[in-house]
């Protein structure tokens, strides 16, 4: 049984900044893309950034230059680093994952097989 864990949101002011972590326990990402996602009351869920085990990544246009994911694959934790964040940032924000890469596909909710519980971020 795969579990997501993710950790460390929380509520900040607009322009500050957050880590987010997702334990991905026993679940080995070798060959494996993960992605974080998120979603906010009345929208759909939308892929936010994603990594692939080859090192390639991909984020939304609205979070680039202020948002990096990164991976640390001895401890199987994948991380995403929020700055200056914006009101617009709210939203409960999942980490994924699936077997393979999808490419250009990778903010297709619906490709990815193992979700966590989500973490909340909230920006005032």
């Amino acid at each position: 049984h795969v579990q997501l864990v993710e950790s460390g949101g929380g509520s900040v002011q607009a322009g500050g900044s957050l880590s987010l972590s997702c334990a991905a326990g026993r679940y080995t990402y070798k060959r494996n893309c993960m992605g974080w996602f998120r979603q906010s009351p009345g929208k759909e869920r939308e892929g936010v950034a994603r990594s692939h085990s080859d090192g390639g990544t991909s984020y939304a246009d609205s979070v680039k230059g202020r948002f990096t994911i990164s991976k640390d694959n001895a401890e199987n934790t994948l991380y995403l680093q929020m700055n200056n964040l914006k009101p617009g940032d709210t939203a409960m924000y999942y980490c994924a994952a699936r077997t393979l890469s999808v490419g250009a596909l990778w903010a297709n909710t619906a490709l990815y097989t193992y979700w966590g519980q989500g973490t909340q971020v909230t920006v005032s």
